[in-house]
């Protein structure tokens, strides 16, 4: 196939990955001002979409059995974050992660078909796992102090540099310009719509900023053009991992 014929796939791939991105930041946002059931019920989608789409974009064998280990512990430690009594909220989500990265060494060492691919399938799933567990940032965020003008300012940041990722420009410009506007679009956020601190949100966005800007390098190096699924997971996998980064930088920069 021509360069030519590749161009187009691979845009619409990075335009899907952006909208999804910031869809989920739409009903994360409509969770946390609506109620924390709702929220919950993102959670568990967010992390059965990246679970579920997570081994297409790895492309590796057993799809079904994988996308089932990397969903299931992130969903329950949504429910977990939802439910715990504070202030322990994620207190449950390491065992999670580590039951999720013991099943999925279970499900390399019993499977027969792709050995030559069994270290690299291991090592993705692993992060696969951790990435659908850190959405329950977002709801121990929510539940954190009450503030939830904080994860507002978070969603700003990052869907700032995801709007930014779906210009078509190289990674050398692109990955800059998301990092800094995020940066701005943090305490600016802040200042508009809650008494947040300036260098704290500014240190947020550019935090946020970094992690996206790493996740489009990531979809770019994969090369190949990304099914539904796998443009969906890349696309809700960086707004899980934001959560938790909302949460702990809420706890150590601005409680």
């Amino acid at each position: 196939m021509t360069a030519e014929l590749q161009s187009p796939v691979r845009s619409l791939g990075s335009w899907t990955i952006g909208v999804v991105g910031i869809a989920g930041l739409i009903a994360i946002i409509a969770g946390v001002y609506s109620s924390p059931e709702a929220l919950a019920a993102v959670g568990i989608l967010i992390a059965a979409a990246v679970g579920i789409g997570w081994p297409h974009f790895l492309r590796i064998p057993a799809k079904k059995t994988l996308a089932a280990v990397i969903a299931l512990p992130g969903a329950a430690a949504a429910v977990c974050a939802s439910v715990a009594p504070p202030p322990g909220y994620l207190d449950w989500t390491p065992a999670f992660v580590a039951l999720g990265m013991m099943a999925v060494f279970v499900v390399q060492l019993i499977r027969g078909t792709g050995q030559a691919q069994r270290l690299e399938s291991t090592l993705g799933c692993c992060v696969g796992v951790l990435l659908s567990c850190l959405g329950a940032g977002w709801i121990a965020g929510a539940r954190f102090n009450g503030v939830r003008e904080m994860l507002l300012v978070a969603a700003i940041s990052a869907a700032v540099a995801l709007l930014a990722g779906l210009i078509q420009w190289p990674d050398s410009i692109v990955a800059p310009l998301g990092v800094v506007l995020a940066g701005l679009a943090g305490p600016l956020a802040g200042l508009v719509l809650s008494d947040i601190a300036v260098l704290p949100a500014a240190v947020f966005g550019v935090i946020v900023g970094a992690v996206l800007a790493s996740f489009r390098r990531l979809a770019t190096l994969r090369g190949a053009p990304l099914n539904m699924r796998a443009a969906l997971s890349m696309g809700l996998a960086p707004v899980s991992a934001v959560g938790s980064l909302a949460y702990f930088i809420d706890k150590l920069l601005i409680y």
